[in-house]
């Protein structure tokens, strides 16, 4: 059996280890970020994509991150990944992926759907196949993409049963969640005693799964944050003013105090970084050397919003 914890930080522990790198955004030309499309600029051919991987991918491990992840519907996300291992062969990261969604785009910035949803065995074992063909045996961590109450996925015996017999094998077993009803998705995740990890949204907009994520933390499941900034909605100046204000007192950046406050929830081991370009990761890994004080937490605080009420900006974000 895999060790409980596959990530390579703790809730708490200093510096950049804590922050991981999410491969959306990087592995196809489309993706509902905020200035997306000024990130990535004119080129998005495969070509300038896999070269920036590896720009971005190089920022992050010489900047001390250390956990890395990706999913079959992030376009070529895993293909670029397996490539970047091969050629820096870094002896210290982990490697997570997703199975469960399929990459339906053909490489078109703003498709419909871009990825469609498939929470059954064939699937799981169709991409885990795939998976395995891009990273090989640097799987450490495999999750469910997207589990939900209405996928029907954690009720699946057949799909479960694979999870079991790939968590024997030595792959930590994990899940993500979204919409309004990831606290139900994590609270089933507990009860089932199958998943080494959990990874969620939690951000200073959306926070309604903390007490969720405290209580799957404390039964031994690793947490992992994702969207951090809300889809980069928390990552630029003249957004928010109070996120404005406390980042120019501490001579910071948006993201990285945004991010920062993620890091500061006792419940959270790693937070990803959605960057697209290498100075938005380092602006982002800034976060790992902040320490908010509960005052400026609470101060924060201004900027949550009802969890619907997210969800549903989220959902009318443009794939650019």
């Amino acid at each position: 059996m895999p060790p409980r914890s596959p990530l390579p930080a703790r809730a708490g522990e200093p510096g950049p280890r804590r922050i991981g790198l999410g491969l959306a955004a990087l592995g196809r030309p489309g993706y509902l970020n905020v200035g997306h499309d000024v990130d990535l600029g004119a080129d998005r051919s495969v070509e300038a994509l896999r070269a920036r991987s590896f720009e971005v991918l190089d920022a992050a491990y010489a900047a001390g991150v250390r956990y890395l992840d990706a999913a079959r519907s992030y376009g070529r996300g895993e293909e670029f990944l397996g490539a970047w291992l091969r050629d820096r062969d870094p002896p210290d990261v982990v490697v997570g992926s997703k199975w469960g969604y399929v990459y339906t785009a053909g490489w078109e910035v703003a498709a419909d759907p871009p990825e469609v949803k498939h929470h059954d065995a064939d699937t799981f074992r169709r991409q885990l196949e795939e998976t395995r063909a891009n990273l090989g045996d640097r799987l450490a961590l495999y999750q469910i993409h997207s589990a939900t109450p209405d996928s029907g996925v954690l009720e699946n015996a057949e799909v479960l049963n694979e999870l079991a017999g790939l968590r024997r094998s030595g792959v930590a077993i994990g899940l993500t969640t979204s919409g309004a009803s990831q606290a139900q998705t994590l609270e089933r995740a507990v009860e089932l005693d199958l998943f080494d990890a959990a990874q969620v949204t939690w951000n200073l907009h959306e926070r309604a799964a903390g007490p969720a994520l405290q209580r799957a933390r404390d039964a031994g499941v690793a947490t992992i944050v994702k969207e951090a900034l809300a889809n980069g909605r928390l990552a630029r100046r003249r957004e928010h003013p109070v996120l404005d204000a406390v980042a120019d007192r501490l001579g910071a950046t948006p993201d990285a105090v945004a991010l920062a406050a993620v890091l500061a929830q006792p419940f959270v081991d790693v937070a990803l970084s959605g960057a697209a370009t290498p100075a938005a990761l380092r602006s982002n890994v800034a976060a790992a050397e902040i320490d908010l004080d509960a005052g400026t937490l609470t101060e924060l605080g201004a900027l949550e919003e009802p969890s619907e009420a997210y969800w549903t900006a989220r959902a009318a974000l443009a794939w650019t």
